[in-house]
């Protein structure tokens, strides 16, 4: 199946979830990530949900990170560059919605992509094999790149598409890990 066709069947999917299944969802989704070998690193990375998006609510894994007293670091996209800043989350950091409705740091201490050791992933669909689709910007697939040794941990509310993506290209970097909330992938 071609990513256009599998970004309309699972935005029409999330957008049929009420606010209360995706918050049950995402607690789901949170306890599942507690099961899979990432907890001897330091620097996190995770995004803030895009609410109106219908995203895995990032909040009860945030919780958790903070409760193991791990650096979290949250991204700043930059829309003309199609690039992302990375910076350490603390009680002093200010979040701000951005234009496109994405909550962000307004200020802090910015963190270069080498620090990183995990990175959960928002994404609308992926496949048995580990490829994700995103929104179709890029962003992450940039992000990603520059990261190769870090573990990609994606966040879903549904499983694995069965039909393999047919238009992953050279561009796409693979996940490691996908977490539901019934379920984790792993691939490689």
């Amino acid at each position: 199946m071609l990513k256009k066709k599998i970004r309309e069947i699972y935005r029409l999917k999330r957008q049929l979830l009420s606010f209360r299944e995706i918050d049950k969802l995402s607690f789901k989704i949170a306890n599942q990530a507690l099961k899979i070998p990432i907890w001897n690193k330091d620097f996190y990375h995770i995004f803030f949900s895009i609410q109106n998006l219908k995203e895995v609510n990032t909040e009860p894994l945030i919780t958790i990170l903070f409760g193991k007293d791990k650096n979290i670091i949250i991204p700043k996209a930059d829309f003309f560059k199609c690039e992302m800043t990375h910076y350490l989350l603390t009680d002093n950091t200010i979040i701000k919605k951005n234009n496109w409705n994405i909550p962000e740091p307004e200020n802090g201490l910015q963190v270069n992509e080498s620090k990183l050791e995990v990175i959960f992933i928002p994404l609308l669909a992926f496949d048995t094999q580990g490829n994700r689709i995103g929104y179709g910007k890029g962003f992450y697939d940039v992000f990603l790149k520059k990261c190769p040794d870090t573990i990609k941990v994606g966040l879903s509310f549904f499983h694995a598409e069965d039909e393999l993506i047919n238009d992953i290209n050279s561009k796409d970097i693979p996940l490691d890990y996908c977490i539901t909330p019934n379920k984790i992938y792993r691939f490689n």
